[in-house]
């Protein structure tokens, strides 16, 4: 891997890693909201976004870069007062991650491309899930309806 292949899969990685930080910020909000019945499922998602958190943060120190930290907190994109907010959130949280890992596919150029293209199918499935209805291009954000604005860490 050429020192520019390296340079840019490394910004991506991090973009990766930074987005699962705020995934699983979001989904500590999605499970305080959440109804009975979706708990699992938000539980399921919580704990496979950190598991990629983790796996981010090995892979970003194997290419010599020091992991991005997690915020204090993140702004969210909207209220999230009942089970119903939640599932949008969850839904937005999926969609974002999609985006990232899109961005790490087209980036990547050895064996992480593979994980980054099954992160991005992972995320896609549970934003269907979390919707009911599917996008025509998951994680490519100008092929999709306009989006809302798009979170940012809070102090």
């Amino acid at each position: 891997m050429s020192d520019e292949d390296e340079k840019r899969t490394l910004t991506a990685l991090q973009a990766a890693l930074a987005a699962e930080h705020a995934a699983v910020y979001g989904y500590g909000v999605v499970g305080g909201r959440i109804r009975e019945g979706r708990r699992t499922e938000a539980r399921s998602a919580y704990d496979a976004h950190r598991a990629r958190r983790d796996l981010l943060v090995r892979e970003v120190r194997d290419l010599g870069g020091k992991p991005v930290a997690a915020a204090a907190g993140y702004a969210l994109p909207f209220p999230v007062p009942d089970s119903e907010a939640a599932v949008r959130l969850a839904a937005e949280l999926e969609d974002r991650v999609a985006g990232v890992y899109s961005d790490l596919v087209r980036a990547s150029v050895d064996g992480r491309r593979s994980m980054a293209a099954e992160a991005l199918r992972e995320a896609a499935v549970r934003a269907v899930r979390w919707r009911g209805e599917s996008v025509a291009f998951p994680g490519l954000a100008e092929r999709a309806a306009p989006a809302t604005a798009r979170p940012t860490p809070t102090a």
